[in-house]
């Protein structure tokens, strides 16, 4: 399964973010995906130590900047 595909079947679900340059990891539910790697997550929490540290509502990560993405559950 190609990359994008496996993203677009997570839509709906809530995933854990890594990013690049950050040290924590943000973690909300997949809104929708483009063949980018945009993602647009809601209810977004930052995730810092284990910790949710602080709410970021509606977030837009852009695609280059993900090292990661897990889906939660």
């Amino acid at each position: 399964m190609f990359p994008t595909k496996k993203v677009q079947s997570l839509i709906g679900s809530v995933v854990q973010v890594e990013m690049k340059g950050d040290k924590h990891i943000l973690e909300g539910k997949l809104e929708s995906a483009d063949e980018y790697m945009n993602l647009h997550l809601v209810e977004t929490y930052e995730i810092a130590d284990g910790v949710k540290s602080r709410s970021l509502g509606s977030v837009i990560l852009r695609g280059n900047n993900i090292i990661m993405l897990c889906p939660v559950g």
